[in-house]
Parts: C-alpha cells; sequence; structure tokens
C-alpha cells in the first residue's frame, strides 16, 4: 500500500519539464501543458492533413472521412445543444477530441493532463465563461442578470451559486474520474496476475475515459441550453 500511496503521490505532481527565463521570472512548464501542446499539434496536424484541397464535387477518401468526422461530430452535439445552440458546436466538438485523446493517452506510456488539477480546472472555466456568454448573447446583459431571479428573486442567492458550482462540479467529475480509475488499476494490479488486468485497463483507459469526456461535454451543452432558453 505504501508503493500504492507513492505512485498517487507522484500522479498529484506536477512536475516542470522544463523553465522559461524571462524578465519578470522563471516560469516552470509543467508536463501536462507540454503533453496538452502534443495532442494539439497532433490533432492539429490531422485536420491540417484530412482539410487540404477539399472539394465540392468528387472528394477523395481523405474528404470523406473527414466529413464523416463533421457531420458525426454535429450530430452527436447539435442533439444537446439544439437548433439555437449549433453555434457552440465547434467549440465544443474541440474540447470533445481534445478530452477524450488527453483520457486515452496513457496507453502510449503518456500522463494523460487530465490528471492535473489545473488541466481541468482551466477546461472547466473555459466552460462556464461559455456558458454565461451564451446567455449574455441569447438575452442581453439586463435580460442575463434578470434570469438570476428567476423564477422568484428570493432564488437569487442560489442562481448566484450555481455561476460557481457549475464549474466546480465539471472540474472535480473529469479529474476525480480519471484520478478514480488510476487508483483502481493499481489496486488491481496488485491483486491480480499480471495478465489479468488488460480487460481492466480496456475499460478504464479507453472505454471509461470516453465516457468522461462524453459526460463533460454533454453537461456543458445541458448548461448552454438553459442558459438560451
Amino acid at each position: 500500500m505504501s508503493d500504492l500511496a507513492d505512485k498517487l503521490l507522484e500522479e498529484l505532481n506536477c512536475k516542470t519539464v522544463f523553465t522559461i527565463h524571462t524578465g519578470f521570472g522563471d516560469i516552470g512548464i509543467a508536463e501536462s501543458v507540454v503533453i496538452t501542446w502534443v495532442i494539439m499539434a497532433a490533432v492539429f496536424a490531422v485536420s491540417f492533413f484530412l482539410g487540404r484541397n477539399l472539394k465540392v464535387r468528387g472528394g477523395g477518401k481523405r474528404q470523406t472521412v473527414a466529413e464523416t468526422i463533421v457531420v458525426s461530430l454535429d450530430k452527436l452535439i447539435g442533439g444537446m445543444t439544439g437548433e439555437e445552440g449549433k453555434a457552440y458546436i465547434p467549440y465544443l466538438s474541440s474540447v470533445l477530441i481534445f478530452i477524450g485523446i488527453a483520457n486515452v493517452i496513457g496507453l502510449i506510456g503518456m500522463k494523460p493532463p487530465t490528471k492535473d488539477l489545473n488541466v481541468t480546472a482551466g477546461l472547466a472555466v473555459m466552460s462556464i465563461i461559455l456558458i454565461e456568454g451564451a446567455g449574455i448573447r441569447k438575452k442581453g446583459v439586463k435580460g442575463w442578470l434578470k434570469s438570476f431571479t428567476q423564477p422568484i428573486a428570493i432564488m437569487l442567492p442560489i442562481n448566484l451559486m450555481e455561476v460557481v458550482i457549475r464549474p466546480l462540479a465539471l472540474c472535480m467529475r473529469l479529474f476525480g474520474n480519471v484520478l478514480g480509475a488510476f487508483i483502481i488499476m493499481e489496486l488491481i494490479k496488485v491483486l491480480l496476475p499480471v495478465a489479468l488486468p488488460v480487460p481492466f485497463s480496456f475499460y478504464f483507459d479507453i472505454f471509461d475515459g470516453l465516457i468522461q469526456a462524453y459526460v463533460f461535454v454533454f453537461l456543458t451543452s445541458l448548461f448552454i441550453k438553459e442558459a438560451i432558453e
């Protein structure tokens, strides 16, 4: 158990990969940031490859793959946000792809950046800014402020608390599930022979990781839909 505790502390520890020296002080670049850059570069490279030389007619296999991905994401997320929330599909699609890759990247030996609380907190803050921004865009500043007093004025404190609770819930749900899966896998490795943890690894590293990406985007979409109603 002491080994497990040491591994858990190691997972929670945000290692500094390198330091950038500036005139205002040193900026430490954490391992989760570097891996996030790797994921971003990989997604950009794939997107550039699939999106080159698009044609209205007669597109090749590469264009077919690109169109299939875009249409599938539009249908999946569009069903969550509704007709009025279609403008937010590109952002939500990007978040879904990023979190999905981040959660399964441990299969190739990299530490998932979603094990860093700072990363999940950053994603949650961006989502809540988008949610509140969607409400302001739809209702105007006056209508958005008025929505905090609905259905009755006495609900104002609770509605204001939701602005803080929603990003906290998104952050801790994603972080807790990813870290929890790591702890369970380490316990399984201790209790079972070497070959038996493989199917559990498939579940926690792939299936559960993708499910958590979907849940994060689903909840963000749900909050956006509520904000623009």
